[in-house]
Protein backbone atom coordinates (compact mmCIF):
# COMPACT_ATOMS: atom_id res chain seq x y z
CA UNK A 1 0.00 0.00 0.00
CA UNK A 2 1.60 3.63 -1.43
CA UNK A 3 1.61 6.24 1.84
CA UNK A 4 2.53 9.11 2.10
CA UNK A 5 5.54 10.35 4.19
CA UNK A 6 8.43 12.63 4.69
CA UNK A 7 11.95 12.27 5.14
CA UNK A 8 15.56 12.59 3.68
CA UNK A 9 16.73 11.07 1.01
CA UNK A 10 20.53 11.74 1.86
CA UNK A 11 22.75 12.91 4.50
CA UNK A 12 22.67 15.94 2.65
CA UNK A 13 19.37 16.62 1.80
CA UNK A 14 16.34 18.99 3.68
CA UNK A 15 13.54 16.14 4.59
CA UNK A 16 10.76 16.63 2.07
CA UNK A 17 7.89 14.36 0.74
CA UNK A 18 7.69 10.55 0.07
CA UNK A 19 5.83 8.06 -0.95
CA UNK A 20 6.96 4.85 0.98
CA UNK A 21 5.36 1.25 0.73
CA UNK A 22 3.47 -0.03 4.07
CA UNK A 23 2.20 -3.96 3.87
CA UNK A 24 -1.56 -5.34 4.06
CA UNK A 25 -2.42 -5.99 7.82
CA UNK A 26 -1.68 -9.29 8.56
CA UNK A 27 -3.16 -11.61 11.03
CA UNK A 28 -1.49 -10.71 14.25
CA UNK A 29 -0.89 -6.77 13.02
CA UNK A 30 -2.82 -3.49 13.86
CA UNK A 31 -2.99 -1.13 11.15
CA UNK A 32 -2.79 2.75 12.66
CA UNK A 33 -3.43 6.56 10.99
CA UNK A 34 -1.11 8.57 12.84
CA UNK A 35 -2.39 12.02 14.59
CA UNK A 36 1.05 12.55 16.10
CA UNK A 37 4.53 11.90 16.16
CA UNK A 38 7.30 13.63 18.53
CA UNK A 39 10.48 14.95 16.73
CA UNK A 40 13.57 12.93 18.79
CA UNK A 41 17.29 13.91 18.34
CA UNK A 42 17.65 10.36 16.96
CA UNK A 43 15.78 11.45 14.25
CA UNK A 44 18.24 14.21 13.35
CA UNK A 45 20.98 11.92 13.62
CA UNK A 46 19.36 9.64 11.53
CA UNK A 47 18.78 11.78 9.24
CA UNK A 48 22.27 13.15 8.40
CA UNK A 49 23.44 10.15 8.93
CA UNK A 50 25.36 10.91 12.46
CA UNK A 51 26.13 7.47 13.49
CA UNK A 52 27.09 6.00 10.03
CA UNK A 53 23.95 3.60 9.68
CA UNK A 54 21.68 5.76 7.72
CA UNK A 55 19.29 3.47 5.25
CA UNK A 56 17.93 6.09 2.80
CA UNK A 57 15.47 7.23 2.37
CA UNK A 58 15.21 7.99 6.39
CA UNK A 59 11.76 8.09 7.12
CA UNK A 60 12.23 9.38 11.23
CA UNK A 61 9.60 9.20 13.84
CA UNK A 62 9.35 6.67 16.95
CA UNK A 63 7.03 8.43 19.49
CA UNK A 64 3.57 7.75 17.66
CA UNK A 65 -0.27 8.31 18.29
CA UNK A 66 -2.88 7.48 16.50
CA UNK A 67 -6.39 5.41 16.14
CA UNK A 68 -6.48 1.85 15.00
CA UNK A 69 -7.90 1.40 11.66
CA UNK A 70 -8.04 -2.33 11.34
CA UNK A 71 -7.27 -5.22 13.04
CA UNK A 72 -5.63 -8.79 11.68
CA UNK A 73 -8.05 -11.92 11.90
CA UNK A 74 -5.87 -13.16 14.98
CA UNK A 75 -5.89 -9.85 17.15
CA UNK A 76 -7.32 -9.82 20.33
CA UNK A 77 -6.44 -6.98 22.01
CA UNK A 78 -7.28 -4.12 19.53
CA UNK A 79 -10.30 -2.40 17.50
CA UNK A 80 -10.88 -0.23 15.10
CA UNK A 81 -11.00 3.24 16.86
CA UNK A 82 -8.79 2.32 19.31
CA UNK A 83 -6.06 5.24 20.61
CA UNK A 84 -2.60 3.80 20.55
CA UNK A 85 0.88 4.32 20.50
CA UNK A 86 3.96 2.92 18.94
CA UNK A 87 7.63 3.27 20.18
CA UNK A 88 11.14 2.77 19.25
CA UNK A 89 10.61 -0.86 18.02
CA UNK A 90 8.29 -2.45 16.29
CA UNK A 91 9.69 -6.05 16.12
CA UNK A 92 12.04 -8.18 17.96
CA UNK A 93 12.97 -12.37 17.73
CA UNK A 94 10.33 -12.85 20.53
CA UNK A 95 12.57 -16.20 21.51
CA UNK A 96 16.23 -14.77 23.56
CA UNK A 97 16.68 -14.31 26.79
CA UNK A 98 15.96 -10.85 26.62
CA UNK A 99 12.55 -11.04 24.76
CA UNK A 100 11.22 -13.84 27.31
CA UNK A 101 12.04 -11.75 30.20
CA UNK A 102 10.07 -8.30 28.36
CA UNK A 103 13.21 -6.63 27.35
CA UNK A 104 12.74 -6.33 23.70
CA UNK A 105 14.68 -3.78 23.92
CA UNK A 106 17.94 -5.41 24.41
CA UNK A 107 16.96 -8.37 21.50
CA UNK A 108 20.49 -10.66 21.25
CA UNK A 109 19.44 -11.41 17.77
CA UNK A 110 18.61 -7.52 17.21
CA UNK A 111 15.36 -5.72 17.59
CA UNK A 112 13.44 -3.96 14.81
CA UNK A 113 13.82 -0.36 15.12
CA UNK A 114 10.47 1.63 13.81
CA UNK A 115 12.52 3.25 11.53
CA UNK A 116 16.18 2.19 10.02
CA UNK A 117 15.37 -1.32 11.08
CA UNK A 118 15.39 -4.41 8.50
CA UNK A 119 12.04 -4.66 7.77
CA UNK A 120 11.19 -8.93 8.31
CA UNK A 121 8.09 -8.57 6.16
CA UNK A 122 8.59 -6.06 3.17
CA UNK A 123 12.47 -6.57 3.16
CA UNK A 124 14.74 -3.47 3.16
CA UNK A 125 14.39 -1.07 5.76
CA UNK A 126 11.61 0.35 8.23
CA UNK A 127 10.25 3.57 7.81
CA UNK A 128 8.99 5.73 11.21
CA UNK A 129 6.34 7.69 12.15
CA UNK A 130 6.59 10.53 9.35
CA UNK A 131 3.94 9.03 7.57
CA UNK A 132 -0.13 9.12 7.11
CA UNK A 133 -0.13 5.53 8.26
CA UNK A 134 1.71 2.60 10.33
CA UNK A 135 1.05 -1.42 10.23
CA UNK A 136 2.61 -3.21 13.44
CA UNK A 137 2.70 -6.33 14.79
CA UNK A 138 0.27 -6.00 18.10
CA UNK A 139 2.90 -6.75 20.45
CA UNK A 140 4.64 -4.23 19.63
CA UNK A 141 1.64 -1.22 20.08
CA UNK A 142 0.42 0.13 23.05
CA UNK A 143 -3.00 1.21 24.77
CA UNK A 144 -3.27 4.78 25.16
CA UNK A 145 -5.52 6.69 27.18
CA UNK A 146 -8.25 9.26 26.37
CA UNK A 147 -7.79 11.27 29.39
CA UNK A 148 -4.31 12.75 28.66
CA UNK A 149 -3.84 15.48 26.16
CA UNK A 150 -3.02 12.99 23.31
CA UNK A 151 -0.45 15.53 21.42
CA UNK A 152 1.79 15.50 24.26
CA UNK A 153 1.80 11.54 24.92
CA UNK A 154 4.02 11.46 21.62
CA UNK A 155 7.12 11.81 23.11
CA UNK A 156 6.45 9.14 25.96
CA UNK A 157 7.06 6.69 23.65
CA UNK A 158 10.33 7.38 23.61
CA UNK A 159 11.92 9.94 26.09
CA UNK A 160 9.43 9.06 28.74
CA UNK A 161 9.99 5.42 28.56
CA UNK A 162 13.85 6.24 28.53
CA UNK A 163 13.73 8.16 31.42
CA UNK A 164 11.58 6.20 33.47
CA UNK A 165 13.29 2.50 32.97
CA UNK A 166 15.98 3.27 34.90
CA UNK A 167 14.17 5.24 37.54
CA UNK A 168 11.97 2.21 37.67
CA UNK A 169 15.22 -0.51 37.45
CA UNK A 170 17.20 1.23 39.75
CA UNK A 171 14.24 1.18 42.23
CA UNK A 172 13.78 5.28 42.37
CA UNK A 173 11.10 5.30 45.79
CA UNK A 174 10.05 7.99 48.12
CA UNK A 175 12.43 9.59 50.42
CA UNK A 176 15.23 9.35 47.98
CA UNK A 177 17.42 11.87 46.78
CA UNK A 178 17.65 11.75 43.15
CA UNK A 179 19.51 13.91 40.85
CA UNK A 180 18.58 14.80 36.85
CA UNK A 181 21.31 15.89 35.21
CA UNK A 182 20.55 18.14 31.98
CA UNK A 183 17.22 19.86 31.35
CA UNK A 184 15.87 18.91 27.78
CA UNK A 185 13.26 16.36 26.54
CA UNK A 186 14.98 13.76 28.55
CA UNK A 187 15.84 15.37 31.70
CA UNK A 188 12.01 17.41 31.89
CA UNK A 189 10.46 13.57 31.97
CA UNK A 190 13.07 12.42 34.30
CA UNK A 191 11.81 14.60 37.01
CA UNK A 192 8.23 14.58 36.34
CA UNK A 193 8.68 11.63 37.19
CA UNK A 194 11.14 10.99 39.91
CA UNK A 195 9.05 13.51 41.65
CA UNK A 196 5.59 11.45 41.06
CA UNK A 197 7.55 8.54 42.68
CA UNK A 198 7.85 10.65 45.49
CA UNK A 199 11.69 11.36 45.73
CA UNK A 200 13.41 14.26 47.02
CA UNK A 201 14.68 15.99 43.04
CA UNK A 202 17.47 17.96 42.77
CA UNK A 203 18.03 19.73 39.05
CA UNK A 204 21.89 19.75 38.35
CA UNK A 205 22.50 22.15 35.48
CA UNK A 206 25.28 24.88 34.07
CA UNK A 207 22.09 27.53 33.85
CA UNK A 208 20.37 28.89 36.15
CA UNK A 209 17.09 29.72 34.06
CA UNK A 210 16.79 26.03 33.14
CA UNK A 211 16.71 25.33 37.11
CA UNK A 212 13.81 28.09 37.71
CA UNK A 213 12.06 26.31 34.56
CA UNK A 214 12.92 23.00 36.34
CA UNK A 215 11.10 23.80 39.53
CA UNK A 216 8.20 24.52 37.60
CA UNK A 217 8.00 21.06 36.48
CA UNK A 218 8.21 19.78 40.24
CA UNK A 219 12.09 20.06 41.24
CA UNK A 220 12.97 20.42 44.61
CA UNK A 221 16.37 21.66 44.29
CA UNK A 222 18.47 23.24 41.47
CA UNK A 223 22.23 22.90 41.82
CA UNK A 224 24.44 24.69 39.83
CA UNK A 225 27.62 22.00 38.46
CA UNK A 226 29.18 25.27 37.81
CA UNK A 227 29.43 26.34 41.24
CA UNK A 228 32.50 24.49 43.26
CA UNK A 229 30.93 24.86 46.61
CA UNK A 230 27.15 24.22 46.10
CA UNK A 231 28.99 20.86 44.47
CA UNK A 232 30.72 20.29 47.68
CA UNK A 233 28.14 21.03 49.50
CA UNK A 234 26.07 18.31 48.05
CA UNK A 235 28.90 15.80 47.62
CA UNK A 236 28.48 12.23 48.77
CA UNK A 237 24.25 12.96 49.34
CA UNK A 238 22.34 11.16 46.35
CA UNK A 239 20.66 7.99 45.91
CA UNK A 240 20.53 8.21 42.26
CA UNK A 241 21.75 10.29 39.60
CA UNK A 242 19.64 10.40 35.92
CA UNK A 243 22.36 11.59 33.36
CA UNK A 244 20.23 12.95 30.13
CA UNK A 245 23.41 15.12 29.00
CA UNK A 246 23.54 14.05 25.26
CA UNK A 247 27.06 15.35 24.94
CA UNK A 248 30.60 14.51 25.39
CA UNK A 249 31.53 15.77 29.46
CA UNK A 250 33.53 15.23 32.45
CA UNK A 251 32.10 12.34 34.55
CA UNK A 252 34.27 12.91 37.38
CA UNK A 253 32.13 15.98 39.21
CA UNK A 254 29.12 13.87 39.33
CA UNK A 255 30.61 11.20 40.75
CA UNK A 256 31.58 12.68 43.83
CA UNK A 257 27.67 13.56 44.30
CA UNK A 258 26.87 10.04 44.70
CA UNK A 259 26.58 8.51 48.61
CA UNK A 260 28.35 4.97 48.59
CA UNK A 261 26.93 2.37 46.72
CA UNK A 262 24.75 4.83 44.50
CA UNK A 263 24.04 4.50 41.08
CA UNK A 264 24.72 7.26 37.68
CA UNK A 265 23.09 6.08 34.63
CA UNK A 266 23.80 7.26 31.12
CA UNK A 267 20.50 7.70 28.96
CA UNK A 268 21.91 10.92 26.85
CA UNK A 269 25.21 10.29 25.66
CA UNK A 270 25.68 8.07 22.97
CA UNK A 271 29.08 8.57 22.17
CA UNK A 272 32.59 8.05 23.61
CA UNK A 273 32.69 10.31 27.02
CA UNK A 274 35.70 11.80 28.67
CA UNK A 275 37.82 9.92 31.39
CA UNK A 276 36.88 9.18 34.87
CA UNK A 277 39.34 8.81 37.69
CA UNK A 278 38.72 5.63 38.88
CA UNK A 279 39.30 6.25 42.77
CA UNK A 280 35.97 7.97 42.87
CA UNK A 281 34.63 4.82 42.11
CA UNK A 282 36.38 2.59 44.13
CA UNK A 283 36.51 4.35 47.30
CA UNK A 284 32.61 4.41 47.53
CA UNK A 285 31.58 1.46 45.95
CA UNK A 286 29.73 3.92 43.59
CA UNK A 287 28.31 2.76 39.71
CA UNK A 288 27.87 3.84 36.38
CA UNK A 289 25.25 2.35 34.32
CA UNK A 290 23.64 2.93 30.90
CA UNK A 291 19.76 2.49 30.16
CA UNK A 292 17.85 1.62 26.58
CA UNK A 293 14.48 2.62 26.49
CA UNK A 294 11.98 -0.18 27.94
CA UNK A 295 10.57 -3.26 26.86
CA UNK A 296 7.22 -3.21 25.79
CA UNK A 297 5.39 -4.47 29.55
CA UNK A 298 7.82 -1.64 31.00
CA UNK A 299 6.28 0.98 28.07
CA UNK A 300 2.82 0.18 29.19
CA UNK A 301 3.35 0.37 33.05
CA UNK A 302 4.81 3.94 32.22
CA UNK A 303 1.89 4.98 30.04
CA UNK A 304 -0.43 3.46 33.06
CA UNK A 305 1.34 5.49 35.27
CA UNK A 306 1.20 8.55 33.47
CA UNK A 307 -2.80 8.62 33.03
CA UNK A 308 -2.77 7.98 36.78
CA UNK A 309 -0.78 10.91 37.99
CA UNK A 310 -1.77 13.26 34.96
CA UNK A 311 2.10 13.29 33.27
CA UNK A 312 2.63 14.16 29.84
CA UNK A 313 5.70 15.98 28.43
CA UNK A 314 5.85 19.57 27.62
CA UNK A 315 5.31 20.17 23.77
CA UNK A 316 5.61 22.40 20.75
CA UNK A 317 3.61 21.85 18.30
CA UNK A 318 4.59 22.16 14.68
CA UNK A 319 3.41 21.34 10.99
CA UNK A 320 5.26 18.13 9.10
CA UNK A 321 6.12 21.29 6.54
CA UNK A 322 8.07 23.33 9.44
CA UNK A 323 10.61 20.07 10.30
CA UNK A 324 13.59 21.50 8.94
CA UNK A 325 13.37 24.73 10.81
CA UNK A 326 12.53 22.39 13.85
CA UNK A 327 15.80 20.55 13.72
CA UNK A 328 17.85 23.71 13.49
CA UNK A 329 16.30 25.04 16.51
CA UNK A 330 16.60 21.53 18.03
CA UNK A 331 20.14 21.69 17.42
CA UNK A 332 20.29 24.82 19.65
CA UNK A 333 17.98 23.63 22.00
CA UNK A 334 15.24 26.10 21.08
CA UNK A 335 12.48 23.97 22.11
CA UNK A 336 10.71 23.39 25.56
CA UNK A 337 11.08 20.64 25.59
CA UNK A 338 9.67 18.50 23.11
CA UNK A 339 8.62 19.10 19.41
CA UNK A 340 4.89 17.24 18.21
CA UNK A 341 4.12 16.97 14.48
CA UNK A 342 0.53 17.46 13.75
CA UNK A 343 0.17 15.07 11.32
CA UNK A 344 -3.11 16.21 9.64
CA UNK A 345 -0.60 18.92 8.03
CA UNK A 346 1.21 15.94 6.34
CA UNK A 347 -1.18 16.01 2.88
CA UNK A 348 -0.36 19.66 2.73
CA UNK A 349 3.24 19.84 3.20
CA UNK A 350 3.32 16.46 0.80
CA UNK A 351 1.30 18.19 -1.94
Amino acid sequence: MQVAAYGAKSATSDLGPLTIERRQTGAHDVAIEIDYCGVCHSDLHMARNDWGVAMYPVVPGHEIIGRVTDVGAHVKGFKPGDLVGVGCMVDSCQSCPSCEEGLEQYCENGMVGTYNGDDKVLGGHTYGGYSGRVVVNEKFVLRVSDRLDTKAVAPLLCAGITTWSPLRQWNVKKGDKVGVVGLGGLGHMGVKFAVALGAHVVMITTSAAKGEDAKRLGAHEVLISKDQDAMAAHAGSFDFLLNTIPVKHDLNPYIGLLKRDATMVIVGAIEPLEGFHGAGLIMGRKRIAGSLIGGIKETQEMLDFCAEHNITSDVEMIDMATINTAYERMQKSDVKYRFVIDMKSLQAAAA
